[in-house]
């Protein structure tokens, strides 16, 4: 018995992606073996498919750290055959075998209960880029900012967790100021739920001084360095900022200031070791009160065929919006 998967091998120091039959191993106790209908296109796995030893060490490999579907064997009393599910973080896409497969086999305690009001297919809409954008927000409300207390900062506001994240506050009723270096695409940015525009020139001045004038309420970061400094040092008082990603740099120079003369508080945002509860928590809060799901404007569905193509053009830089993959099994 084998199915399909996208596999990535490694030869004379060359990636190769190919479409290739797998054969089922045995199934490990406190294992389930998940029918995957549905994964989705992140950045980590176009990084995973060209051979990035960050994302995965061995090769061959199956990428997609996301994935929906059904239980189809489970050596587990958490799950039952016929379980619908929903997988992301872990070790999932990195170095075990993902959701560009039409099976996987993982440890049960990384699996979700899919909301039954949420679909397979909207939940890949979300995937880790949305399941990060609610842990975000969910941060940021837990901090007690209320939509009353002032402007919200959204950086990296036309990337995936950006883009989410602005929609689920623009929904909750706050008032969104979005950064980006993608300034021609201020009226999309403005259809999906920023009240502002602003250029990230316009952020990293703000962060010349030690301490800048406090103009957001708080701020939702997800690209890092200096644009990350820049939101905490013109945040207000008791104001809080959220840190998730690092595409800008890993690094950033910062000061005590904001800290002890604002009482500002710095998130770290982690979708990848992120405990059950709060897991299956956001997962219904997307499914229901936060759901966002016709916000997405944008949103294109692949076979496994073709998915090589959008894996090319995200390492590009030309895609753009959201690549579901769908199993026709």
């Amino acid at each position: 018995m084998s199915y399909r998967a996208l596999v990535i091998s490694e030869a004379n120091n060359m990636f190769i992606k190919e479409i290739k039959q797998i054969e089922f191993q045995e199934l490990k106790p406190d294992c389930v073996r998940i029918k995957v209908l549905y994964s989705s296109l992140n950045y980590k796995d176009a990084l995973s498919s060209s051979g990035n030893k960050g994302v995965t060490r061995s090769y061959p490999h199956v990428p997609g750290i996301d994935a929906a579907g059904i239980i189809e064997e489970s050596h587990s009393n958490l799950f039952k055959k016929g379980d619908e599910v929903i997988v992301t973080g872990y070790d999932l896409g990195m170095d075990t075998d993902g959701g560009f497969g039409e099976f996987i086999d993982i440890p049960a305690n990384w699996v979700v209960k899919k909301p039954s009001s949420l679909s397979f297919k909207n939940a890949m809409l979300y995937g880790t880029a949305g399941f990060t954008a609610a842990l975000s927000v969910k941060r940021m409300v837990d901090h007690g900012i209320k939509p009353e207390d002032g402007k919200i900062l959204v950086t990296g506001a036309t990337g995936g967790v950006g883009s989410i994240a602005m929609s689920i506050l623009s929904h909750l009723g706050y008032h969104v100021v979005a950064v980006t270096g993608k300034t021609h695409l201020k009226e999309q940015l403005l259809l999906n739920g920023a009240s502002e525009v602003i250029d990230r020139s316009d952020l990293t001045q703000l962060g010349t001084k030690m301490l800048a004038k406090p103009v957001w309420a708080a701020a939702i970061d997800t690209v890092g360095g200096e644009y990350l400094s820049s939101a905490v040092k013109s945040t207000a008082y008791n104001g809080c900022v959220t840190c998730c990603g690092n595409v800008a740099s890993p690094d950033f120079e910062l000061n005590v200031y904001p800290f002890i003369l604002r009482g500002v508080t710095l998130y770290g945002i982690d979708s990848v070791q992120c405990t059950m509860p709060l897991r299956t928590k956001i997962w219904d809060l997307l499914s229901d009160g936060w759901s966002i799901v016709e916000s997405f404007k944008t949103i294109q569905t692949v076979s496994l065929s073709e998915i090589e193509t959008q894996i090319d053009l995200m390492l590009k830089g030309k895609h753009s919006g959201r690549t579901i993959l769908e199993h026709h099994h």
